[in-house]
């Protein structure tokens, strides 16, 4: 995340305010609502009080000064006073709840899709950084916690505020010296209040971050729960899922311990301020230098002052809760994105799928990886093999293509443009996928093969299954195309996966296909008939290919031996084993020998030389 992890909770409140400046008015309208609440909610103490009066002094009292005289008419005034009041009370808090709530529930979708949206606009390093579950964690749980405070704790804060500046006011005309005395407690609770704020912060900020981690390993434990199965490992997995709750309690622990410490501290300062008041002004009452109902409205006004502040323990703790998640959540948002989609050039003609790579270099965070000097041409048109071991650099060059990351050096062209200059949904429409680790979305195997053209009907959908040899198995399903795929296509086998990415790509059409182990997730059959496929939709198509077994690259136009990022052979496949370098080492070790001549019969051909070792 960013520097917004450090600010203090009154600097993310001025973030938080400040990203809801187009809420303005309603965050107006909702303030002022709660301070009429509590001004009506205020008044019916203030009138028990001239009530007294009345009773006390009848025809001198301070109505009867207002022209009523008689105390019958002084009472039937107080009382229509009274039911206007309370109904007035009764309406803004109505509107009040119905305001907030509203903007609570707004503003957290607003921010979840806000930081949503942000997340897909990052490169890939962010999240290799991070795991799935911290990142669900932030837009769930942090952002429900700052609806929680926008739904009650907003309006508390203010009708404190609000009691204090309007009660004080009373006391300061009826009596300034009792005022004082009622008075005292207060900077003690603020000081508490405060006091307990800066111990909380830190302590919240590890429960938002205990909770972070507890949603990662719930993500990835039910993520993983075929391989957790299958290595009887649910006790471990068991253990591990306790310590990460018990870091949670043990951190919600700490922080309970100081916001539960305020309530006592502070209870004793309200009792002291209100046995002043209650005493004190008693004395002054007795000895006429008090109105009757004057101590009546200050003894009534004491508990309006001073117990609601009782509240105020929960009210910061709700306030900073929300705040450390607050903090999270913009942090979140504020995150630099280092790819950015800034390409405005548009293509003058369609997109051929020439690609070019010059003098590119890249390495992971870390020294893990990446490519060194790299210079490839690859025509429009024909297919590139990238050969070479895990970890050599084939799925670096593809991930920079996709501008997935962002060389360090050199450029990448595409139709002698560079892709930096490309928008990215030109770049990438133009651009189809199908990745070793395929991954489908949770919806029918229709909603999957149509992901990159929502529009396209059944018959195009159809025949991009049929290309990709996955027509046959569809037909045997129940529903066919509207056949459920399970999360993550978990109901489908790892072939019926494959050959449905497969799908989703062909149906994209693009000038560029990108094949990585497209293969390596299906049987021999199934394989050799993808093989077949793939010779018809070649034409006028470029193709750059990943794979480890060679029999299924030997018709490439181009191969590309990579080692340790670097480039050390390209040919076709004729020529790399006349060369007898590392390709040829590769393809001895996989047809499990040297050629002959019937071996080089079967290369021609296109068929695996010994289909038992490949």
């Amino acid at each position: 995340m960013t520097s917004s992890a450090q600010l203090t909770s009154f600097q993310a409140l001025l973030s938080l305010l400040r990203y809801a400046r187009g809420y303005r008015r309603r965050i107006i309208s909702a303030s002022l609502c709660s301070i009429i609440n509590k001004l009506f909610d205020i008044a019916p103490e203030i009138l028990i009080g001239i009530a007294i009066d009345v009773v006390v002094n009848q025809e001198e009292s301070f109505v009867a000064a207002m022209g009523f005289s008689t105390p019958k008419e002084q009472i039937l005034i107080l009382g229509l006073l009274t039911f206007f009041i309370w109904a007035g009370e009764s309406l803004f808090e109505y509107l009040h709840l119905i305001l907030w709530r509203n903007l609570g529930q707004r503003l957290q979708s607003d921010l979840r899709q806000d930081a949503y949206d942000h997340i897909q606009r990052l490169d890939m390093a962010f999240f290799e950084a991070r795991s799935s579950g911290q990142l669900v964690s932030v837009l769930n749980d942090d952002v429900n916690q700052l609806e929680r405070f926008l739904d009650g704790g907003a309006n508390n804060l203010i009708q404190v505020f609000v009691t204090v500046v309007a009660v004080g006011a009373v006391f300061f005309v009826l009596s300034p010296f009792i005022a004082l005395l009622a008075f005292t407690p207060i900077p003690i609770i603020i000081w508490g209040a405060f006091y307990f704020l800066r111990k909380a912060t830190p302590l919240y900020a590890d429960v938002r971050e205990k909770v972070g981690g507890l949603a990662s390993r719930l993500a990835n434990n039910i993520g993983g729960i075929a391989t957790i199965k299958s290595f009887t490992a649910e006790l471990m997995e068991s253990q591990r899922l306790r310590e990460s709750s018990e870091r949670y309690v043990e951190a919600n622990r700490k922080a309970i311990a100081v916001s539960s410490a305020f309530i006592p501290v502070i209870r004793m300062a309200i009792l002291a301020g209100f046995l002043a008041t209650f005493t004190i002004g008693g004395f002054m009452a007795l000895e006429g230098d008090l109105n009757v109902g004057a101590y009546g409205v200050l003894v009534f006004l004491t508990q309006r002052l001073l117990w609601p502040l009782t509240n105020l323990a929960q009210t910061v703790d709700l306030f900073e809760r929300a705040m450390a998640s607050t903090r999270r959540i913009l942090g979140l948002i504020e995150t630099p994105i280092d790819v950015r989609d800034e390409g405005t050039r548009t293509p003058d003609a369609p997109i051929k799928g020439e690609v070019s790579f010059q003098q590119v270099d890249f390495e992971y965070a870390a020294g893990a990886g990446g490519v060194h000097r790299v210079d490839l041409n690859v025509k429009a048109g024909t297919t590139l093999a990238l050969v070479g071991a895990t970890g050599s650099g084939k799925s670096t060059l593809i991930k920079l293509l996709l501008r997935f990351y962002r060389p360090q050096s050199g450029h990448i062209d595409l139709d002698g443009i560079p892709i930096e200059q490309l928008p990215l949904k030109t770049l990438r429409g133009a651009i189809g996928l199908v990745s070793q680790d395929v991954f489908l979305f949770e919806g029918t195997i229709r909603d999957n093969i149509s992901y990159g053209h929502p529009g396209a009907g059944d018959d195009a959908i159809i025949d991009a299954a049929r290309t990709a040899e996955a027509w046959e198995f569809i037909q045997r399903l129940p529903q066919g195309l509207d056949t459920p795929v399970g999360e993550r296509g978990v109901k489908l086998s790892g072939g019926q996966r494959q050959r449905l990415s497969l799908a989703r790509a062909l149906l994209k059409d693009p000038p560029i296909l990108v094949l990585d182990e497209a293969t390596s997730a299906v049987d021999n059959e199934t394989e050799a008939a993808i093989q077949r496929s793939l010779k018809r939709i070649a034409h006028g198509r470029t193709i750059v290919m990943i794979a480890h077994r060679l029999s299924t690259i030997v018709h490439a136009e181009n191969i590309v031996v990579l080692e340790h990022g670097r480039i050390v052979e390209q040919g076709n496949h004729e020529q790399l084993l006349e060369r007898r370098g590392a390709y040829w080492s590769q393809w001895q070790v996989q047809t499990g020998g040297v050629l002959d001549d019937r071996e080089e019969t079967i290369a021609d051909s296109g068929q695996s030389p010994n289909p038992a070792t490949t």
